[in-house]
């Protein structure tokens, strides 16, 4: 397993880093336990040492799951967990209507004021069962509190030693520049994957010049990119997936075409379509973790296996120019 930096913060994460979302149920039809807590296992003994989770998902579920793996062992993970996204608050302004894991409607707000970051770290440490969060990351841009007020906190969560670094998500590289004259942001984890690189305009650009990181998030962009969702593809009811720009008829054909141009790679090493993704993602400029759902300890197996070669700079180079001609019709 390849480990980065993040900037100078002293705090090194695993290339791949485990994805905790799935393990909260949350939005995801409900989680096994005890495959939650072997997957969680499986990642450390193979290299995955980075688990990245946030209170939200399964509210409060996934870091308990994760507080409960880690007992006896907090010192071999480094866990990234979040903060900004309150369920068990009433506010005024737009919220994201969900429903909890019993079915139960959810009202989800963006919220990042000073007192209620504090009160959330607090609150992650207990089901976390640990002392200290290695990264701490806003979960979503909050328009309704200034970025200085809400780093305000984080720099007294850092001074406390409560906290080892300090990250962002979903932001822009201005709301960055903006946060970091407050606390320097070692991270920002946003959606890149082989076909979907907005980010590569101002984010990464801003990343390399600062020495910050990027935690990229859904690499395999929902699965399309593991070959699997063929153009026949059945989706079950209630799957969202077929609505969306990436799964269209037209760009699902467009990728599946990329993809068997890309296999004569993977076959050379051996690995499946999904392996050679991961690997790409994590060796594009300013990125130092893909992050990587899994469920059960052989999906964390598979996962894992992404860092057991390299890509030669030619191949990536020679997937970079397919990928020039991969176009998405909305």
């Amino acid at each position: 397993m390849k480990y980065n930096e993040l900037a100078d913060s002293g705090v090194k994460v695993s290339a791949i880093t485990f994805g905790a979302w799935a393990i909260g149920g949350w939005m995801w039809g409900g989680s096994d336990k005890q495959d939650a807590l072997a997957a969680i296992n499986k990642a450390l003994e193979l290299g995955i040492t980075s688990i990245d989770t946030a209170p939200v998902y399964g509210q409060g579920v996934s870091e308990e799951i994760v507080g409960e793996a880690l007992k006896g062992r907090r010192h071999e993970a480094q866990i990234l967990t979040k903060y900004g996204m309150r369920w068990d608050v009433d506010r005024p302004g737009d919220f994201m209507a969900s429903k909890d894991n019993n079915g139960n409607d959810l009202k989800i707000y963006r919220y990042a004021g000073k007192e209620s970051v504090i009160y959330e770290c607090e609150q992650s440490l207990r089901r976390l069962q640990t002392d200290y969060i290695d990264l701490y990351q806003i979960h979503w841009p909050d328009v309704s509190t200034p970025i200085d007020e809400t780093m305000e906190a984080v720099a007294r969560l850092l001074e406390q030693g409560k906290i080892r670094a300090s990250g962002v998500c979903n932001y822009s590289a201005e709301q960055m520049r903006t946060a970091d004259q407050t606390v320097k942001q070692v991270t920002n984890q946003v959606p890149y994957s082989m076909v979907e690189r907005k980010v590569e305009a101002d984010v990464v650009p801003y990343c390399l010049e600062h020495g910050r990181g990027i935690l990229a998030y859904s690499p395999l962009q929902r699965g399309i990119l593991t070959g699997k969702i063929t153009d026949d593809y059945q989706f079950e009811e209630g799957d969202h997936r077929p609505n969306t720009l990436h799964f269209k008829s037209q760009n699902r054909k467009t990728i599946n075409n990329f993809l068997q141009q890309i296999k004569p790679i993977a076959d050379g090493y051996g690995v499946t379509l999904a392996q050679l993704v991961i690997n790409w993602t994590f060796q594009q400029p300013a990125i130092v973790a893909a992050l990587v759902g899994a469920r059960n300890p052989e999906q964390v197996a598979e996962n894992a296996k992404a860092a057991n070669f390299m890509l030669t700079p030619d191949e990536i180079k020679q997937i970079n120019n397919l990928l020039a001609n991969v176009k998405m019709i909305a």
